[in-house]
């Protein structure tokens, strides 16, 4: 499939604003996308994401905004360009597929729709399917098909005509695990192939973290952040990046002091070390975001450079590659802690704190400013 490199397009939105009533679907998104970039947008049910997609799309008018695909403004308050009319295609979480035809009759109606037609566009279905991996099932109907099946179907025929934007509105939504994690793998690899640019949304954060070269994490209508997958995990922007993104758990407390970039927090009777999202003074009431990844229960007599917990062991749960545990302390609880070896329901155990897995928000004592840093966009939290 070299002959369709370099196919992607620049996507531009600024200010878009959709209400339904007194609801702000969209509270004034900006959003710059490079050409063949792969962004997922993510976010909990209600958080916009599924609006924003389909403004993009063309299927809803925005109220306020424009979007823009390359060079041409496909949508303001004063213009909408018709979804066939703009430079891609869509993967919906239903498939979409026509029952009435076959496999290779809803791929190549992509093609029709283009005004393609003849060898050129039969040679174009025939690599397609192949490369999903459904050559052999061309003359099948859809309810002839299996879920996979169907959603292999939908992504050729998105990709078949060579958009510059491909939209994914929760594709795997509907398969289950293993199906779900394959067909990711091809969704991935296939997008990148094509060198088209990609906005896929979900509400699966390991999902998001897998397939994104960018994420954008949604709250509200509103764009809390837009980063690299590895700058979201390691420094969310907000407290509720951080949970959304997934923690072993969150432990109050109060900076003690300032070490560099790190503040060192008093938690019960504990000190930690973290990261912080801005600007913390010492006295500063803080909650301490822990990853699961951050945190390890030490051995006998082993200590922790930067800190630990003490606590009970209060649930375990098998993971295949070991075990996870919920550890239960003075200050607040820690799950997912993950050991090897599984320790008993009941038993004490101290948990060492990864200060590269933790970062201290304010709460809202004593803190007059927040600054973050130059790597991370993001909007202020709010007192």
């Amino acid at each position: 499939m070299t002959d369709y490199q370099d196919n992607g397009t620049t996507l531009q939105v600024r200010g878009a604003v959709k209400r339904y009533g007194a609801v702000h679907a969209l509270a004034g998104i900006d959003l710059d996308v490079a050409a063949g970039r792969f962004l997922v947008l993510l976010g909990p049910s209600g958080s916009g994401k599924s609006t924003l997609i389909r403004t993009l799309a063309g299927v809803e008018r925005l109220d306020e905004g424009e979007v823009r695909l390359g060079d041409q403004v496909v949508g303001d308050g004063r213009r909408h360009v018709a979804p066939e009319k703009r430079d891609l295609a869509m993967v919906f979480q239903d498939y979409a597929l026509w029952p009435h035809l076959t496999v290779l009759g809803n791929v190549g109606y992509a093609l029709r729709r283009r005004r393609l037609r003849g060898p050129e566009a039969a040679r174009r279905c025939e690599e397609v399917l192949d490369r999903v991996g459904l050559g052999a099932l061309a003359g099948r109907y859809p309810h002839e098909l299996s879920g996979g099946e169907q959603q292999r179907v939908a992504l050729a025929r998105a990709v078949v005509a060579r958009p510059g934007l491909l939209l994914f509105d929760e594709p795997l939504s509907n398969l289950d695990a293993d199906l779900r994690e394959r067909l990711r793998v091809e969704i991935a690899t296939l997008t990148r192939e094509t060198g088209a640019t990609a906005v896929y949304i979900t509400h699966d954060q390991s999902e998001a973290f897998a397939l994104a070269d960018v994420i954008g994490v949604l709250d509200h209508g509103t764009l809390v952040q837009l980063d690299r997958p590895e700058a979201v995990y390691a420094r969310p922007a907000t407290p509720f990046v951080a949970r959304f993104t997934g923690l072993a758990g969150e432990l109050p407390g109060r900076v003690v002091a300032a070490d560099g970039g790190d503040v060192i927090v008093q938690v019960g009777d504990r000190r930690l070390r973290s990261r912080t999202a801005g600007v913390l003074a010492t006295g500063d009431v803080v909650s301490v975001t822990v990853r699961p990844a951050a945190t390890t229960i030490l051995l006998a007599g082993a200590t922790a450079p930067h800190g630990s917990v003490s606590g009970t062991v209060t649930d375990v749960a098998y993971r295949g590659r070991g075990y996870d545990h919920v550890v239960t302390g003075p200050v607040g609880a820690l799950s997912a802690v993950f050991d090897q070896h599984a320790r008993p329901r009941g038993s004490a155990v101290e948990v060492a704190v990864d200060p590269d897995g933790c970062v201290a928000y304010p709460t809202g004592e004593r803190v007059e400013k927040v600054r973050y840093s130059e790597d991370i966009t993001a909007v202020s939290i709010a007192s």
